[in-house]
């Protein structure tokens, strides 16, 4: 029987002696890597974080103690030591362990994670409302250095410097959240860790400790460490974070169990605001992720392959094509180059990409900048992290209708990832804005027209939203002009018509041809276009077939099946409609096939609604 058997709660790691914390790092690391290899889900940041998260827990006391992980990714080696080790095989599988905090799993899960930055603002709540009830226990947030480039991270400390809370901030850093990081606070960052000065003065600390055999190496280190870090005797250094009233020690290694316990246990009981900054490596002790953490920052189950074109990779061509034939085209990220499809236009066109860092909402108002002064930035987020930045696109983009493209990818249903990364909202947040276009490509042949006709548009901002993976195969060809406001009849019938929007064309046509053999006659109609929408085109299919279904891979409530039917009853009360979306609740993390079916948007799910409507 291994040690992690045998941890049920923070207690039991606090119990064990220093050389067993050290062989449980390594059970850890093997179990992590076992399961992730076979469900998908965050490696190569979890690795990082083992030792780290043996030191708190030996260290601090939760749930009495509340310690608050930012982001997310790096909550495995959590869960496993705090009571979920015997479920943690079912991680990102349907019914299982969700892949990032979340309260309602555990009541060592402080606070629900998914969206980067937000650590240092839940924490301080916490320490505040501990300070007026009188509730007692101490608070830590753990920070990845990614993440200190959002606004909300820096909102959050510059709130906490006006504070004398007690509060430790934990700086993880790893010089890598998903992209490689970019700004002024990394550099601040590397030239900490690099400082000569500080690296020859702990090497002539190290080698004075060596003098004294009869003192456990390990221990005297960390004790040592400990003493002159927080003293601030080994090197005398102003940090930006000193600029906040949060009182800075490290860098520490993020990988010596007793120099990190140290240091904790030492930094947790100074008084007020305290930040230690801990050096880590993703993906530490599996080579692979450690050589390559970007591929290895989050990985699919088994073989990882999906089968087709992607929709990312359609984009990623798309843009290497544009940025060929058109020298004003711009590209635009928000700390996510490789996922969003645009490290082959980094490379190719480097003084036309700007990676803004963990900060949706200032590339939004910076492409809007770009776009005034000539060029024509295309802003590739994903839809869940467009959320943040939806003020952005209504007071700086839509109102001054500034000709930005926004690429929305993973639209829609995620998968594994759940609730806080589904894209379901961006189409109800979206529609009501004026003078916003708004496009949902069915398969990858329709994104390449729809990235044409969007970088043309110089009159406003235009949305093209799109899911994750590939694209649908054997779909009727796009027509050569996707002009807004015209859509495609993809089939033909008078019975029942089926508004197919973007991927939900696949299902439409499938359900259609079971319907068929039914002797029912039913007509497959994509939109293209959610906004301006075809509304002739609707209007007059809807009334020749008087039933009408529409089916969208968006939130129910506000969408633009809500859009049609408002249509419809305004100008055709006699037709029926029937609306198949997301339901009106946070969908779990699943197999995204699994999560279409249930909400009834694969090809059976359509024909039954459609069954119902016209009974």
């Amino acid at each position: 029987m291994g040690l992690l058997e045998g941890i049920r709660s923070p207690a039991d790691v606090a119990a064990l002696d220093m050389d067993r914390r050290v062989l449980l790092a390594e059970e850890v690391r093997r179990r992590i890597i076992e399961v992730v290899c076979r469900n998908g889900g965050h490696l190569a940041s979890s690795l990082g974080v083992v030792e780290l998260t043996i030191a708190l827990l030996s260290v601090f006391d939760p749930p009495t103690d509340r310690i608050v992980w930012d982001v997310g990714h790096q909550s495995y080696p959590y869960k496993l030591l705090t009571g979920r080790a015997d479920r943690f095989d079912t991680i990102r599988r349907e019914g299982g362990l969700s892949g990032f905090p979340k309260r309602d799993e555990s009541p060592f899960d402080s606070f629900g994670t998914g969206h980067s930055s937000t650590a240092i603002s839940a924490a301080l709540g916490f320490a505040m409302a501990r300070d007026m009830t009188g509730s007692g226990g101490r608070v830590v947030a753990v920070v990845g250095d990614g993440a200190m480039t959002g606004g909300m991270a820096l909102e959050g400390l510059n709130n906490l410097g006006q504070t004398s809370t007690d509060l430790t901030l934990i700086l993880n850093d790893n010089e890598m959240s998903i992209s490689p990081n970019v700004g002024a606070l990394s550099r601040h960052l590397a030239k900490i860790i690099t400082d000569p000065v500080y690296n020859r003065a702990r090497d002539e600390i190290w080698n004075l400790l060596g003098r004294f055999p009869n003192v456990g190496e390990r221990m005297r280190r960390a004790g040592h460490l400990a003493g002159t870090a927080l003293k601030k005797t080994l090197i005398s250094r102003k940090t930006i974070f000193d600029d906040f009233q949060v009182r800075y020690i490290g860098p520490i290694p993020g990988h010596d169990l007793a120099v990190l316990t140290a240091v904790l246990e030492r930094a947790s009981k100074l008084r007020g605001p305290v930040l230690i900054h801990v050096v880590t490596r993703k993906g530490k002790g599996y080579e692979p992720a450690e050589c390559d953490s970007t591929t290895w920052h989050g990985i699919s189950g088994g073989s990882g392959s999906t089968p087709g074109r992607s929709f990312t990779r359609t984009f990623s061509e798309a843009m290497l094509r544009l940025g060929e034939r058109d020298s004003r085209i711009a590209a635009v990220t928000a700390a996510m180059r490789d996922g969003t499809g645009l490290a082959d236009f980094a490379k190719r066109f480097p003084d036309r990409f700007f990676d803004v860092g963990i900060a949706e909402q200032h590339a939004v108002t910076f492409a809007c900048g770009l776009a005034f002064g000539g060029m024509k930035p295309v802003v590739a987020i994903y839809s869940t992290f467009m959320q943040r930045a939806l003020d952005q696109l209504i007071h700086d983009a839509a109102l001054q209708r500034s000709p930005v493209v926004f690429a929305l990818d993973r639209a829609g249903l995620v998968g594994e990832d759940g609730p806080t990364h589904h894209g379901v909202f961006d189409i109800p947040l979206i529609l009501p804005i004026p003078g916003v276009r708004m496009a949902c490509p069915r398969d990858c042949a329709m994104l390449d027209r729809l990235m044409d006709e969007a970088v043309a548009f110089s009159e406003g901002p235009t949305v093209v939203r799109y899911p994750r993976g590939a694209g649908p195969a054997g779909l009727p060809e796009p027509p050569d002009s996707v002009q807004p406001g015209s859509g495609q009849l993809l089939r033909d019938g008078t019975d029942l018509l089926i508004v197919a929007c973007g991927v939900m064309a696949g299902p439409a046509l499938e359900a259609a041809a079971d319907l068929e053999a039914e002797g029912r006659s039913v007509a497959v109609f994509d939109p293209v276009w959610l906004k301006p929408a075809p509304e002739a085109e609707l209007v007059s299919l809807a009334v020749r077939c008087g039933a009408v279904l529409i089916a969208e891979d968006g939130a129910a409530r506000g969408g633009f099946g809500e859009h049609v039917s408002a249509l419809l009853a305004s100008r055709h009360p006699g037709v029926r409609t029937s609306i198949v979306a997301v339901p009106d609740s946070f969908q779990p993390h699943a197999a995204r096939e699994r999560l279409l079916a249930s909400a009834g948007l694969d090809g059976p799910g359509l024909a039954a609604a459609a069954r119902r409507l016209l009974a």
